[in-house]
């Protein structure tokens, strides 16, 4: 990774909006920094993040896991023939859109063991986070999916989740896994969906800092009904207007 990529990757039990507000992220960060290389990666199997960025995918990175584990099955090759290969294979994949990438991790892989080709990719998915300034990563439910298929390290952890306490108490166990399996710089919590905002006054849970509170909005669950991308959303939206609060707290921008 770069030194100076800032990573943010998101995280939370299912159901808190981790996929909307990735999606809000990367508008914003493509509105405050149009300069810059954006990376949205799509790490959920059910590939939600390309529809909230109204993007097609051709092709998702376990499917060229496969295809390339193919390739070298019973094959003597050099591994940087093959982190070679993978790059340029994982370049192609890319759909390039408004002002960002996108690159959808797709489904794991249902059998024959291909540690090893998850170890180069792993590599590979490193060293493409080098070419951009930003990467945003959606995550699906917990968190071991992105140490595991993704990255081991992060500059920011995002971790979402809605006002109920259930969904309060999961905060500290994402943070202690956080902790045993991926390097991060900064941790925040963002509260979404809140139906009694100003009911939340710690400033922090399960040690985590409340980075922002973003109360239940209609546009967006309109925007989520109607299938259409965040890039339709009016910029005052809630939850373009807490993103944006979260990131600035964050020193993200």
């Amino acid at each position: 990774m770069a030194k100076n990529t800032t990573v943010i990757a998101l995280a939370g039990k299912g159901g808190v909006g981790k996929t909307s507000l990735s999606a809000a992220i990367v508008r914003l960060l493509c509105e405050k920094r149009p300069d810059a290389k954006i990376l949205a990666v799509d790490a959920d199997p059910a590939i939600g993040l390309s529809v909230a960025l109204g993007v097609e995918v051709s092709e998702t990175l376990d499917q060229i896991r496969k295809r390339v584990a193919e390739d070298v099955t019973g094959k003597l090759r050099d591994t940087q023939d093959i982190l070679a290969e993978a790059r340029f294979r994982l370049y192609e994949a890319m759909a390039e859109e408004r002002g960002f990438a996108f690159l959808a991790i797709g489904r794991p892989e249902a059998a024959g063991c291909y540690c090893a080709i998850n170890t180069y990719l792993k590599k590979v998915i490193e060293m493409l986070t080098g070419d951009f300034d930003y990467v945003v990563i959606d995550g699906e439910a917990g968190i071991e999916q992105i140490n595991r298929r993704v990255l081991e390290k992060v500059t920011h952890l995002i971790c979402i989740s809605d006002q109920s306490r259930k969904g309060l108490k999961i905060i500290e166990t994402i943070r202690e896994v956080a902790d045993e399996l991926i390097m991060y710089d900064e941790i925040g919590l963002i509260v979404n969906r809140a139906p009694l905002p100003e009911r939340v006054t710690q400033k922090e849970i399960g040690g985590v800092r409340i980075v922002s509170v973003i109360p239940q909005d209609d546009a967006m669950t309109e925007n989520d009904i109607e299938g259409r991308s965040v890039f339709e959303l009016p910029s005052d939206t809630g939850i373009l207007k807490g993103a944006e609060m979260a990131l600035l707290n964050m020193r993200i921008i």
